[in-house]
């Protein structure tokens, strides 16, 4: 599969670099982004941490907002920032011209309903697809793990929840937690999955975490002012899911802390540490 360089970027002695490619699984062309650290002009394998993004974001907003190179220079962690959804004239968005679905918004999930089937595979994308072409192409490891935010942290748990041993670490901020019972869930969950819902429970983290048979510490930050921290996110239904069940979770409550990119940036430096001490 061919990769065509989109940009590079000098960044921390290390390089930030995006490429497109062609995606069997999603039936478009794809953007994605990766940070490789100075340790990999050494002939060091890295281990790889995938970023998730949430609503209406890209590839883009992490690696520009974020201020994680910084530190995954200093740590030897190559990173790689997939878009939210597949992209292109022929992928349906919202019919209703929506942000919180479709275009921008693909919720890590594999659709099963038309139109959306032939396209939304995120899940399949993020767990098989990019990691065989990163690790094809780039000198890296098979030593994954795995974050994101807002629906991006929904993406990352489900991702590691359904997969055991696929990835050795695996953290969260913000993440939409009990997707089949927030508003934006329900929504993308009734289109792309269709209304039989039990047929959402294989893709909500709090439900999976019941049932988990690998043992994942998780890291999970929230801010305590985030606007959509009731109505959306629910964080209190994936602690109570891995308190019943016995799941090694750390879930931070940060006081005054909202959903930007601001509280992003001002937690970042903890969850790449937290994933380069499993991954080293």
């Amino acid at each position: 599969m061919s990769l065509e360089i989109v940009s590079s970027n000098k960044s921390f002695g290390g390089w930030h670099k995006r490429y497109r490619h062609r995606s069997a699984t999603l039936g478009c062309d794809m953007v994605f982004a990766i940070y490789l650290p100075p340790q990999i002009e050494q002939g060091a394998k890295l281990p790889v941490l995938y970023w998730l993004s949430g609503l209406t974001c890209s590839d883009e907003n992490f690696m520009q907002k974020a201020g994680a190179q910084r530190l995954a220079a200093e740590l030897g962690l190559v990173i790689v920032a997939p878009d939210t959804s597949p992209r292109g004239a022929e992928v349906p968005g919202d019919p209703d011209g929506a942000w919180d679905f479709g275009l921008g918004a693909g919720f890590y999930l594999n659709a099963t309903e038309q139109p959306w089937a032939r396209h939304y595979r995120m899940h399949d994308y993020v767990v098989e697809e990019l990691p065989a072409l990163v690790e094809a192409n780039f000198p890296v490891s098979e030593r994954r793990g795995i974050s994101g935010h807002s629906m991006g942290g929904h993406g990352a748990l489900v991702c590691a929840l359904r997969n055991p041993g696929r990835y050795l670490s695996v953290s969260a901020l913000a993440p939409i937690s009990h997707p089949t019972q927030c508003p934006w869930g329900e929504k993308a969950f009734s289109r792309f999955l269709g209304e039989d819902r039990s047929k959402w429970r294989e893709w909500d983290a709090s439900l999976l975490l019941a049932e988990a048979s690998e043992r994942l510490p998780m890291l999970v930050d929230q801010g305590d002012r985030d606007d959509f921290l009731a109505t959306q996110l629910k964080p209190e239904a994936l602690q109570a899911a891995a308190k019943a069940s016995g799941h090694p979770l750390t879930l931070r409550l940060q006081p005054g802390y909202d959903h930007s990119y601001y509280f992003i940036a001002s937690f970042i430096d903890d969850h790449l540490r937290h994933h380069a001490a499993a991954l080293s």
